[in-house]
């Protein structure tokens, strides 16, 4: 082996790479355990009249707003304290969001047939694995990739907004293909980012078990969010 490869094969390299890869398999095992707690709620309550009736109908959209400011505030305080965290708060925090969304979704799956849910959870999971799996090997910096999506992100907020108020069905379904790009690009990015920060990182594992719950959370979201809004386009009302 020469000088040159000698860089790049030390005992600490290999130790770093090691460190990665068992870092981002714990976060796509949160990740799918995330998932399928999120699955077995939507289809709990979608199963149920009276958890529907309660959830979207009797009170009106509160408990609808309730979810989504119970959901939020997760996401913000879990990205917030992620690193003081005890991995098992962490873990919990995860858990009851997956759930609370799960309520949330819990109407597509009786908006949309069976076949149009699973199909579009199968394509969907395809492309972000697919981009997924670009992301942790690339050599390439997707940085800039990153910088552009966020702009992309708000502008897709912004959309989101301005529909509730002057939009239709075709503007709802321009906002879906875009949201379907910008986070199928989302899942590549992501995962070049907590690669880069877990190779980065001289933290403990203790810490690094809280971290790959929120990274789990993010990559998560980019699923959850190219699945809805592939549901929304190809899918088949009942």
């Amino acid at each position: 082996m020469d000088i040159e490869r000698e860089k790049y094969y030390t005992p600490e390299a290999s130790r770093t790479a090691q460190a990665v890869a068992g870092f981002m398999r714990r976060v796509y095992v949160w990740m799918t355990l995330g998932l399928v707690v999120t699955g077995c709620v939507a289809y709990l309550a979608a199963t149920s009249p009276t958890v529907i009736n309660a959830l979207f109908f009797t009170h009106g959209m509160a408990p609808l707003i309730v979810l989504c400011v119970a959901e939020l505030g997760i996401v913000f305080f879990l990205s917030a304290r992620v690193t003081t965290l005890a991995p098992a708060t962490a873990s919990a925090l995860f858990f009851v969001y997956a759930g609370l969304n799960g309520l949330t979704i819990a109407p597509l799956l009786l908006f949309y047939t069976q076949e149009s849910v699973a199909e579009a959870f199968f394509i969907s999971a395809g492309m972000f694995g697919a981009m997924s799996v670009y992301g942790a090997v690339t050599k390439r910096d997707l940085t800039g990739f990153g910088d552009f999506l966020r702009m992309g992100l708000i502008g897709l907020l912004i959309a989101i907004v301005a529909n509730i108020f002057v939009g239709g069905e075709k503007m709802s379904l321009v906002i879906s293909i875009m949201a379907v790009l910008i986070f199928t690009g989302l899942a590549a990015y992501d995962s070049f980012k907590w690669r880069r920060i877990a190779a980065a990182s001289g933290q403990g594992d203790e810490i690094m078990r809280s971290v790959a719950v929120a990274a789990a959370l993010e990559m998560y979201l980019d699923f959850i969010n190219i699945f809805i809004h592939l549901l929304r386009i190809m899918g088949k009302r009942r």
